[in-house]
């Protein structure tokens, strides 16, 4: 594998590994409605401001997200809304893998 292949797949692993949490997961699924504070985020995580700050951190950090600060408020979006896409194949894998348990026992 040369160079820049290994730097894209290591790219790819990085976007991979910031949706690897339920939730950040969660947050993507709720900036795909629109944009939100971090006060919003964090009473629908149900966890402190320091612990939904770094899990936005490690989003926008992917490049998943991006924010915009107002006030003393800092606002939410998605930067690439087609990571949305992202959900449906996981919904799919997820259809397909329980077709199959299904399959075993019938």
């Amino acid at each position: 594998m040369d160079t820049k292949t290994q730097a894209r797949y290591e790219a790819r692993a990085r976007i991979m590994k910031a949706m690897g949490h339920p939730t950040r997961l969660f947050i993507v699924d709720e900036l795909s409605k629109g944009e939100r504070c971090v006060c919003e985020l964090t009473d629908m995580v149900k966890a402190d401001v320091s612990t939904v700050s770094k899990h936005l951190t490690i989003l926008k950090n992917a490049g998943i997200v991006q924010d915009e600060k107002r006030g003393l408020k800092v606002f939410y979006s998605l930067k690439v809304p087609c990571v949305l896409n992202f959900f449906s194949c996981v919904e799919s894998v997820i259809k397909s893998t329980a077709k199959e348990q299904l399959d075993l026992v019938e």
